[in-house]
């Protein structure tokens, strides 16, 4: 039962604080009657309300077909010459980027393709290939939108193949481990931890240490193309200037003797390809012309 104090006579006012303004009670009328027409419009009218959205869904499932050119070759059938395939997908079902075509293209049309993928993200650089004349990495390049055009898309150049659009990137590892691409020093650190820089020498590597090996920007170079059995070509000397600026290495004398000979270096002549043809932005030119500038100096 509830208490005396808790019941409200009917024929006492309420009190002012809960009494809802003109401006309330007439919001919640036109509330009201705009909920209640919408549920007669919808009970009337089933289908009604969902004849736009079917419409432009209509015009979004019009098909957007895109011809990708694919350079096939398999080693286990060496009387059959290398040749372009050719396979039609449609946009509206296949991911932004030429690697979601690949995949695509692999698990519904091709199962024999053959190319080399794995972060998606542009940070490991297994799937660079030439897309269209450039060298790039497909997860980081889109599809172009242009229905008349054609994607072609083959594996770097002037490197030995294996199948389809994987490369052969042995040499171009043994040419990367050949420049120690590590810290070397023996004096230890003074508090026997991290060995510490500045943020002046620091910023000296940006543009530098964000290299991922892809190999675009080598294989983009007509020096590299002709003289890779000699020249290390840009990614390298990218590599190799960025040890050469760490202020924490002790090895520096020795890194630019192993770099004092008319092949590794100077058979670079600043065409800057490699710039044009880097997907993360670095500029390999910039590091070779920092290169030779220290070995003129000696500094």
């Amino acid at each position: 039962m509830l208490s005396p104090t808790c019941t409200s006579s009917p024929h006492l006012p309420r009190s002012s604080a809960h009494q809802p303004s003109d401006k309330m009670a007439a919001l919640r009328s036109s509330l009201t009657r705009i909920l209640g027409a919408s549920v007669r419009a919808a009970t009337l009218r089933p289908g009604a309300i969902f004849t736009r959205s079917m419409a432009s869904a209509s015009d979004d499932h019009q098909p957007r077909l895109k011809t990708f050119q694919i350079y096939r070759w398999n080693p286990e059938t060496p009387s059959e010459k290398p040749h372009t395939q050719s396979y039609i997908l449609d946009l509206n079902k296949t991911g932004p980027m030429v690697l979601d075509a690949l995949i695509r293209i692999k698990n519904e049309l091709g199962p024999t393709l053959a190319f080399r993928r794995s972060c998606r993200e542009g940070i490991c650089g297994s799937c660079a290939m030439n897309i269209n004349g450039q060298n790039t990495l497909a997860c980081l390049c889109r599809i172009p939108a242009e229905s008349t055009s054609e994607v072609k898309l083959y594996p770097l150049p002037h490197l030995y193949v294996v199948k389809d659009l994987v490369r052969n990137l042995t040499h171009f590892y043994k040419q990367y481990k050949s420049m120690k691409p590590y810290l070397q020093r023996d004096t230890p650190a003074p508090d026997g931890k991290e060995y510490r820089q500045s943020k002046e020498d620091r910023r000296k590597l940006d543009g530098l240490y964000e290299c991922i090996l892809c190999a675009c920007c080598s294989t983009s170079c007509p020096s590299y193309w002709w003289n890779s059995d000699g020249y290390l070509g840009p990614a390298i000397l990218l590599q190799s200037y960025r040890w050469l600026a760490d202020s924490r290495d002790e090895r520096t004398a020795e890194r630019r003797t192993n770099l004092e000979n008319k092949m590794s270096l100077y058979l670079c002549h600043n065409i800057l390809n490699c710039t044009r043809a880097c997907p993360n932005g670095l500029d390999p030119g910039k590091a070779i012309a920092e290169i030779k500038k220290s070995l003129a100096l000696g500094r």
